[in-house]
């Protein structure tokens, strides 16, 4: 039976310039310490990988599972959510994603989008060496700022912002494809794919190509007030990877899910610990194991309040306690007789 794999851990949020956090070597032996089974590798980190080398070197990638093997954990997928994020940029985004693509690019929005798209197909050429399947990204966004429909939005602008995204992301997942590799999109605020709704109108866009997938991230659906497990049901085949985050929502009488412009501390949605919030992880891990997911369970850590280390080490515990070992027995099995056509046709009173 399929069975899902893990603790994973994400490691962008734990890469740091002090040791361990510096290294592949170092942070891949720290998760393991930590409990985790497996990493996900932000592929935008020069310190833990070459995406370059990558792409033209199956040698070095052999290197890299080495390294990460050694340490006690494989690689659960290649990230490339910066570089996904990059593909599609409002203007009105421009100086702070500039943050995102090397100095040279800065202010340059056609180059910098140029440099992505190309970053992230050898994404696909260095998973293929990997022997990965499934990589992780962020579709971008052109429509984002128009989010609330106020001033009225002229008719046909979010359709050509949809047409648009899939133009650009069309000729990326045909290199997916031909590597025989997924991209597992998460649906996250300040994206054009920010829920099922522009799901579906994305891959519409794109003709239902095979290789446009989702991460599954609950948190960012709670935050919405999403029913994140019925979603679950609905895009059943199209969840390629999981990114296992808590969150809470607790509106007040001065601020709802838009959270008044506050803090992450200080916002009435914010993103918790394993644990800590209001996410059903119950609910999730059995609605993933009734479809047959067997991903990756990797926890994405962000937390406005507990220390990140303590967070990790918890989060790795919390994800192996709630992975179910799927039964490949019915329990009433002990009950049950041998096939008989002629006994069923005589119980529903069948001449």
């Amino acid at each position: 039976m399929p069975q899902m794999k893990g603790p994973g851990l994400f490691l962008a949020q734990f890469a740091g310039d002090a040791a361990p956090f510096n290294t592949l070597a170092g942070i891949a032996a720290w998760a393991a310490d930590c409990g985790y089974v497996g990493v996900q590798i932000p592929a935008w980190d020069g310190r833990f990988f070459d995406l370059e080398t990558a792409a033209h070197s199956k040698d070095y990638c052999d290197e890299i599972a080495g390294t990460c093997r050694d340490a006690g954990v494989e690689i659960t997928e290649l990230s490339t959510h910066l570089l996904g994020q990059l593909v599609a940029v409002h203007p009105t985004y421009d100086v702070a994603f500039d943050a995102f693509a090397p100095a040279h690019l800065h202010g340059k929005p056609a180059a910098r989008q140029e440099w992505a798209v190309a970053q992230v197909k050898r994404a696909a050429a260095a998973s293929r060496h990997l022997g990965l399947s499934t990589t992780v990204s962020f579709t971008g966004a052109l429509a984002w700022p128009f989010l609330y429909p106020w001033p009225q939005r002229p008719a046909g602008l979010v359709e050509e912002a949809f047409t648009e995204l899939a133009r650009r992301w069309r000729p990326i997942l045909d290199v997916y494809d031909e590597a025989g590799v997924d991209i597992g999109f998460e649906i996250h605020p300040g994206e054009d794919v920010f829920d099922g709704a522009t799901f579906e109108m994305f891959l519409d866009a794109l003709g239902g190509h095979p290789r446009c997938g989702i991460n599954y991230d609950p948190s960012h659906f709670l935050l919405q007030q999403l029913d994140y497990v019925g979603f679950i049901d609905v895009y059943a085949d199209r969840i390629m990877a999981f990114h296992v985050k808590d969150a809470e929502f607790n509106p007040t009488a001065r601020q709802g899910v838009y959270s008044g412009f506050q803090s992450w501390k200080h916002r009435a949605g914010r993103f918790r610990s394993l644990g800590d919030g209001q996410v059903d992880f119950v609910a999730i891990f059995s609605a993933l194991a009734t479809i047959g997911y067997e991903g990756w369970a990797v926890v994405e850590w962000e937390c406005a309040l507990k220390d990140a280390e303590v967070g990790a080490r918890e989060g790795a515990a919390f994800v192996a306690d709630h992975i179910i070992p799927v039964t490949e027995a019915a329990f009433d099995d002990f009950t049950k007789g041998d096939s008989d056509i002629g006994a069923v046709r005589r119980m529903l009173g069948i001449d």
